[in-house]
């Protein structure tokens, strides 16, 4: 098991910068940055990849209708050489309301253009010849669509390498499915290793099938917020604005993959309930109805013992890379105990 932690949505991006300095001297190995509809990720990994010299950087994540996929390939490219072969490009579908939103393009085929951008920027690193017929995307553009001008073309640089590691955010049966087929790794949110099953496992093994034998076994990436000692347990109550947020708002009531998956945990009432409210302006309600229980499950946070437990449930579920998210009164600290434990 590995370790991993990542940077938030947050303003002042200098500060974060020089956390992720410190979570390389404590052992962590892979940092994330995330996008959504602040600023950009990619900006800032390149700024980090100055700043470190061992962590490996990953988008958490890149969605992918914000980019074409020859763009995505190329920044992933980009940033592995910046890195010296660190890049690890983590991608999502994001949802419809950011997708349409803010980026004024159609949230069409999720799945689908997943996988072939997937196959796309494999291309593109391989330096070959990108000429591409898929369902959704075209290479080149058909002359019906353009100027008919459109040639195909390969990178003009060499990539460090040809394999850079793609993740990917997925919920959904179908998307999970193409995860364990086709990516290097995965990046499930509020994943409880004591359900993850009940909800995914079949997805999972069924893409697991049909995973071609060059792909190593899938990585995984879980854990969440990590607080070492007797007496924190108040600390798990930091994340009920984000699970609220995530149950309740990010998404339209008919859409929210999010409150789909609290809902397959088996808290259909508390899941419907706190939509109910996050969308009728009343939040600090919405937020007191997730439920403890949940809080616990998502959390490292209590006395070694406890800490240890979840860890062990993590590593249980076929978690590889654990990801944390230090709140504690010494969060280097923490995370060092962590690195000692897991090896």
């Amino acid at each position: 098991m590995r370790l991993s932690s990542r940077l938030g949505y947050a303003d002042r991006f200098r500060e974060a910068a020089e956390h992720a300095v410190r979570l390389e001297e404590v052992g962590v190995d892979v940092v994330w940055v995330a996008e959504a509809y602040g600023y950009d990720a990619v900006s800032r990994l390149g700024y980090l990849a100055a700043c470190t010299s061992r962590i490996q950087l990953g988008s958490g994540i890149l969605p992918i209708y914000t980019r074409t996929p020859a763009l995505l390939a190329q920044t992933a490219a980009g940033l592995d050489e910046l890195s010296q072969g660190r890049a690890i490009l983590g991608l999502g579908a994001s949802g419809p309301q950011v997708i349409e939103g803010f980026h004024g393009v159609p949230y069409d085929h999720p799945v689908q253009r997943t996988r072939e951008i997937i196959e796309i920027c494999r291309k593109v690193w391989r330096r070959d010849v990108v000429e591409y017929h898929g369902k959704v995307i075209t290479l080149p553009l058909p002359p019906a669509n353009g100027s008919g001008l459109g040639k195909p073309l390969k990178i003009l640089t060499h990539p460090v390498r040809e394999r850079i590691p793609i993740y990917l955010a997925s919920l959904g049966d179908r998307s999970v499915e193409l995860t364990a087929e086709l990516a290097d790794g995965w990046l499930p949110i509020f994943f409880v290793p004591e359900r993850a099953d009940r909800v995914w496992g079949n997805a999972l093994r069924r893409g697991s099938g049909k995973r071609p034998p060059e792909l190593a076994k899938l990585e995984i990436v879980a854990g969440g917020p990590l607080a070492i000692g007797d007496g924190l347990e108040h600390l798990r109550e930091r994340e009920r604005p984000h699970l609220a947020l995530y149950i309740g708002g990010m998404g339209a009531r008919s859409k929210n993959f999010y409150n789909q998956l609290i809902s397959q945990y088996g808290y259909e009432r508390e899941a419907a309930e706190i939509q109910d409210l996050y969308l009728s302006g009343k939040k600090k309600e919405a937020e007191a109805l997730v439920p403890s229980e949940l809080l616990e499950s998502l959390s490292l946070i209590g006395p070694p013992g406890f800490v240890q437990d979840r860890i062990a449930a993590f590593k249980a579920a076929g978690v590889t890379l654990l990801d944390v998210e230090p709140v504690g009164p010494d969060p280097y600290g923490d995370i060092a105990r962590v690195r000692d434990w897991i090896g």
